[in-house]
């Protein structure tokens, strides 16, 4: 890394980098999330900013006029949309009267999908600009008022990187699934004993029987048509289970995509094959060699829909398409049996308050221990 000084700059838009100078920072197995064009998006249709409880202070480093860093980051309010849960903590700071928001938060918002959380130009060091920036946004935090820094979801060897800055590293598990060279639909089933492989087949029956056509759509499938179906899909799911999210995202937001976006895209939809209609859908994400799934609705009551559309379709689409990983987002009871295995996710936390940072550190171990032990057991607690 140069030693020529650095300047940190807080951004209050996506837009003040330039797309090409932003997306010279990503790898090859960088996150979808993290491009430029999902960010903007985010933005540009309100699912962020304004009071939705994220407001846009990117981090970014320079070196004169040269970008060397940027971190996607948010001040919030609260801790809505970040799927690692620390209200806690805000309990806990509350009742030790400090006060804990606003907090800045290094996240892709509302999406726990593992990635770089900071983005390095080439040439660089990566581990010791990362380690700069968390020293960096430490300080300003301080200045700021904030009660602390969150990176949720970044790399293992970008959390030790935090870690080495002065953070609290954090793990926690989802359920992955890895192609593990599976050439078929039935490669994949192999792997399983005969009850397990019958229950699938069973599962996948069903909904044909039901009149159900469940595809992944090519790039042209993804219209504005669709993109509106989807996002009403969307929304049931949140009135259905509104205590668990909010309605963050915007049909505009679901229209952009398919403008900007359709490359990335590879929305599962299940159709009445009488009507043609869709009442059902997911959406799923292509991008660093992974599929991502981050959403579902229904407007049907069909036995293992579910997991036709959120699980055995991703899993087709990978093997067809010979994409190794399957992440389909946070939660997990059905996934295990379905060939997901837990999967260690990080985050890494700095508190500006010593009392709290001294009650974190004994906590975050002990939690850490559960997680590997879980982990190590395949998800058998």
């Amino acid at each position: 890394m140069s030693a020529a000084p650095l300047t940190l700059r807080i951004l209050e838009r996506v837009r003040e980098i330039p797309a090409a100078t932003w997306d010279a920072l990503l790898g090859e197995d960088s996150s979808p999330f993290m491009e430029h064009r999902w960010l903007d998006a985010l933005e540009a249709t309100g699912c962020v900013g304004g009071d939705t409880g994220w407001v846009p202070a990117h981090l970014s480093m320079w070196e004169g006029e040269q970008l060397v860093a940027v971190a996607p980051s948010y001040a919030k309010g609260n801790s809505e949309g970040e799927f690692v849960f620390d209200w806690s903590w805000a309990d806990f700071a509350m009742r030790a009267g400090v006060r804990y928001y606003p907090k800045l938060v290094v996240a892709v918002p509302f999406t726990p999908a593992t990635g770089d959380r900071v983005l390095v130009a080439p040439g660089e060091d990566r581990i010791a600009v990362t380690r700069r920036l968390a020293s960096a946004a430490r300080e300003w935090c301080t200045r700021a008022g904030a009660s602390g820094v969150h990176v949720l979801f970044p790399r293992e060897a970008e959390a030790r990187a935090w870690e080495a800055a002065g953070y609290a590293r954090r793990d926690g598990f989802q359920f992955h699934w890895h192609r593990e060279g599976a050439a078929s639909f039935d490669d994949y089933l192999a792997r399983f004993n005969s009850k397990q492989r019958n229950q699938i087949k069973r599962e996948v029956r069903g909904v044909e029987s039901s009149g159900i056509v469940v595809e992944t759509l090519p790039p042209e499938g993804h219209t504005h048509a669709v993109a509106r179906r989807m996002h009403e899909l969307y929304a049931s799911t949140i009135d259905k289970h509104g205590v668990w999210g909010r309605l963050y995202l915007s049909e505009r937001f679901f229209e952009t995509l398919v403008e900007r976006f359709r490359d990335r895209l590879a929305w599962v939809v299940a159709r009445d094959e009488a009507s043609g209609r869709i009442v059902a859908g997911a959406f799923n994400v292509l991008g660093g060699g992974r599929l991502y799934g981050r959403y579902w609705g229904t407007r049907t009551d069909v036995p293992f829909l579910h997991f036709a559309v959120c699980y055995y379709a991703g899993i087709a689409h990978c093997v067809e398409r010979g994409i190794d990983v399957f992440e389909p987002g946070a939660g997990g009871e059905h996934k295990r049996p379905r060939g997901f295995v837990p999967t260690l996710t990080h985050s890494a936390h700095w508190l500006a308050d010593a009392r709290l940072r001294a009650a974190l550190g004994p906590w975050l171990e002990r939690e850490r221990a559960r997680v590997q032990a879980i982990v190590e057991s395949g998800g058998d607690e």
